[in-house]
């Protein structure tokens, strides 16, 4: 049986958008602004300490013009 830990899903989640931000050369600060978050918004994702929604989960991805399966590739 699998048994899956959210909270370390939450941590691969909130690596792949650091990496991809990264990738993109923004800042937090920045993608934030396009994202319409706060930046300690971001700061939380990309540690693993904010539980998103499904609907930020999308706004994010598309704040980045990636697709959510590459977010979720985990």
């Amino acid at each position: 049986m699998v048994q899956n830990n959210y909270k370390e899903i939450l941590m691969k989640i909130g690596l792949n958008f650091r990496v991809e931000r990264t990738k993109q050369k923004l800042s937090q600060e920045k993608f934030a602004e396009i994202a319409n978050v706060h930046m300690n918004y971001i700061g939380k994702v990309e540690r693993g300490e904010q539980n998103l929604t499904v609907k930020k989960l999308v706004e994010l991805s598309n704040a980045l013009q990636i697709s959510v399966n590459e977010i979720l590739n985990i």
